[in-house]
């Protein structure tokens, strides 16, 4: 616990003495520039890392609540749509995976469901890593996709749904209590890779919270014990998030504020024939959809707390 704060405190003064160091080398590039040793090209390119660096202090800052320092579980549920949607979620999850790869997350399927022709039908993600929730967590909500689909034989543009949850992963520093009476325990065959020891015996599990009704299944370890460990610390992660849910509607309802919850409603829309994404929340948009897909989500998810913070306004990237 302490030497998680103090690795927090760490990472806070390493952003602000590398901020610091560009800084100070840019008022000496300004004096190279204004005695004509350097280009204006080589001054506006320090400047742009300059401001890119002092940004990212600037939306660090803006995780600021404690679960925000957690890592997080991405749930990709297909929608309306069909195949198509069994499709997109296959999509959105390897964009998820690829998006942490390049922050330097350690990722892991936890499950996954495959689609009957194609795609998944549904699947979580353990994203491990500081603030790994807390930059995530605007990605709550339902995500369309509009293409011209491969699956239709008219070659027809089709509209399609997956919903995606981020849930807080609980660790030593936030105590969850559950009672044992409350958990009702099954046991089935992985149907994911794994090896034919997998496959073959009840090694994944199923754990139903009777009082609240969540149903966890975990399936990516080797053995049935492993699997019940990580499927009650997947429990807890759930039922703390529910609870900071139910603390977000009673500040609501006792502050009167007019922002909308935006859990579970459309946020984003990616229409790959237009070339656009666009974030309906921030009115955020990009044309490179394949940067979007490909993981770069970095831009949407800064737009999305800055636009929390900062308030309304369309931003558009070109």
């Amino acid at each position: 616990m302490i030497m998680k704060e103090i690795k927090s405190h760490k990472k806070w003064i390493s952003s602000y003495m590398n901020a610091k160091s560009h800084l100070d080398d840019l008022e000496v590039l300004l004096e190279f520039f204004d005695a004509g040793e350097v280009s204006e090209e080589e001054l506006d390119h320090k400047y742009d890392e300059c401001i890119k660096l002092v940004e990212d202090i600037e939306f660090f800052s803006t995780l600021n609540k404690p679960e925000d320092e957690l890592s997080c579980l991405v749930e990709i549920n297909s929608g309306a749509g069909g195949t198509e949607a069994c499709d997109w979620s296959a999509m959105l999850f390897r964009m998820y995976q690829m998006w942490a790869e390049k922050s330097g997350f350690k990722v892991t399927v936890v499950n996954k469901q495959d689609g009957d022709v194609a795609g998944i039908k549904t699947a979580e993600l353990e994203i491990q890593g500081d603030y790994a929730y807390g930059m995530l967590k605007g990605e709550n909500g339902v995500h369309r996709l509009v293409r011209v689909s491969p699956f239709n034989a008219q070659g027809k543009r089709m509209t399609s749904f997956s919903s995606v949850f981020v849930h807080p992963l609980v660790d030593d520093r936030i105590e969850v209590e559950i009672n044992v009476a409350d958990l009702e325990w099954d046991t089935f065959r992985s149907s994911g890779a794994g090896g034919q020891h997998v496959n073959k015996t009840e090694s994944a599990v199923r754990v139903r919270h009777l009082p609240s009704g969540i149903v966890v299944e975990c399936q990516q370890e080797r053995s049935q014990h492993q699997n019940r460990e990580k499927a009650l610390q997947m429990l807890k992660s759930r039922l703390y998030e529910r609870e900071l849910q139910r603390q977000f509607e009673e500040k609501e309802k006792l502050e009167s504020t007019k922002m909308k919850n935006e859990w579970g409603s459309q946020i984003r829309s990616y229409v790959l024939d237009d070339r656009r994404v666009k974030d309906h929340r921030t009115g955020f948009q990009t044309g490179n959809t394949d940067a979007v897909l490909n993981g770069g989500l970095d831009d949407f998810l800064k737009a999305f707390m800055m636009h929390k913070t900062v308030g309304e306004g369309d931003i558009d990237l070109n």
